[in-house]
């Protein structure tokens, strides 16, 4: 697996480039501006997040620590939770008509979960490692830690296509949290502090969302504490992110250099 890339260091990728060729050009990078701070739970190992019905949806991770709760924004509050098996590591998580999907990391294991009740509906299972989630009203978009997005039968879970997430013409591997937004795919890189936009039909990363000044504010130390979590409510174009075991959710808006 390749090495990720990190915002430090795209200024001299850009500079690298085979004898003869034109460097691919960076995406535009966008800052963000905090327009609120909510409470998280800071002993949330969040692996997924998405808004639904008025309230944000979260899947925790850890083996013994794993759920699938409804959180209410104002407070952090978890108004209902459905628990998974203590042998599995929860991870992505998305809506697919009237239900929920949760993903597990290992063992190919997908639950569903009435998105009202989050009674358990069913399983299904899926062909790689389970890590973030999302879906674009005709698929469930999958990653796995690698450079492949998954475009997913919502029912069955079998494959329709992928695509190969690349930034400046090379592979981007390590995509972890999904969301889509505004037609486009918004993904955590696992271990970096930004997040990238990936075009759905070619896989390139067509926008840079620098989270830095956000994960300096949160000051983790413990180094699994990364910024991971994306949810997105259409309705009031309001965009929020958090992290792995981060005691403040952020609405934020983004501003182009």
């Amino acid at each position: 697996m390749s090495k990720p890339l990190s915002i430090a260091s795209l200024p001299l990728i850009v500079l690298v480039a085979p004898a003869g060729a034109q460097a691919p050009v960076l995406p535009p990078i966008a800052q963000v501006e905090v327009v609120a701070r909510y409470p998280h739970d800071r002993t949330a190992f969040t692996e997924g997040l998405i808004w639904h019905d008025g309230a944000l949806y979260e899947s925790v991770g850890r083996e013994g620590e794993s759920d699938v709760r409804r959180v209410r924004l104002a407070n952090g509050k978890v108004e209902r939770r459905a628990t998974i098996p203590a042998t599995q590591f929860g991870e992505g998580l998305a809506l697919a008509g009237s239900e929920l999907v949760s993903l597990t990391w290992h063992g190919g294991v997908a639950h569903r979960w009435n998105a009202k009740t989050l009674k358990k509906t069913g399983q299904s299972h899926f062909a790689s490692e389970g890590w973030g989630l999302t879906g674009d009203g005709r698929s469930l978009i999958q990653s796995d830690g690698s450079a492949n997005l998954y475009f997913l039968d919502p029912r069955t879970l079998k494959e329709k296509r992928r695509i190969t997430v690349k930034l400046k013409g090379q592979p981007l591997d390590q995509i972890n949290e999904l969301e889509w937004v505004d037609g486009a795919i918004l993904a955590n890189v696992w271990h970096q502090p930004w997040i990238v936009r990936i075009d759905p039909a070619s896989g390139t990363v067509t926008r840079l969302i620098d989270l830095r000044p956000i994960v300096a504010e949160i000051g983790a130390r413990d180094p699994e504490a990364v910024a991971n979590g994306i949810a997105y409510d259409a309705k009031s174009r309001r965009l929020f992110v958090t992290g792995k075991l981060w005691p403040t959710l952020f609405e934020i808006r983004l501003k182009d250099r």
